[in-house]
């Protein structure tokens, strides 16, 4: 599993927003300036975000964006999949598209120990963790 661009930016967004969060909406222009990221690329994905509710549009001179919930209501799983998709290793883990192989394979072992693996790191860390992580490096944040 390899985890793209759009989903590691999604997080850095989500991370940059909750610990500039000090009541001001974060423009985006300036998250892009902080992340090293364009800011054309963190428009299509704050899009996705706020679509999904997770962040939420501020318009005027001191617009920008907040998160719509408080940052340990988020996981870091909950962030990947709205963005990257299934973080199933193989295709046959999901329900949409469930293997009738299943019953007599033997790999299927290994694939479910490692989709329970990814799941308990992603899902255990939230967007809180990763903000208390940076305030104990004591530095601004860029990945």
């Amino acid at each position: 599993m390899k985890i793209s661009t759009k989903g590691r930016y999604a997080l850095r967004l989500m991370l940059d927003i909750a610990i500039h969060n000090n009541g001001i909406p974060v423009r985006l222009k300036d998250a892009a300036a902080r992340q090293e990221i364009s800011v054309k690329y963190l428009e299509s994905i704050v899009s996705v975000l706020a679509k999904a509710g997770y962040v939420k549009s501020v318009r005027g001179a001191q617009g920008g964006y907040m998160l719509t919930r408080d940052p340990d209501k988020y996981t870091v799983g909950d962030i990947l999949r709205l963005t990257e998709g299934s973080m199933a290793p193989v295709d046959c883990l999901e329900e949409e598209t469930p293997c009738g192989r299943a019953e007599r394979c033997v790999t299927i072992r290994i694939w479910k120990e490692l989709d329970a693996a990814v799941k308990g790191v992603i899902d255990h860390y939230t967007l809180e963790d990763l903000v208390r992580w940076e305030k104990e490096k004591g530095m601004d944040y860029i990945i």
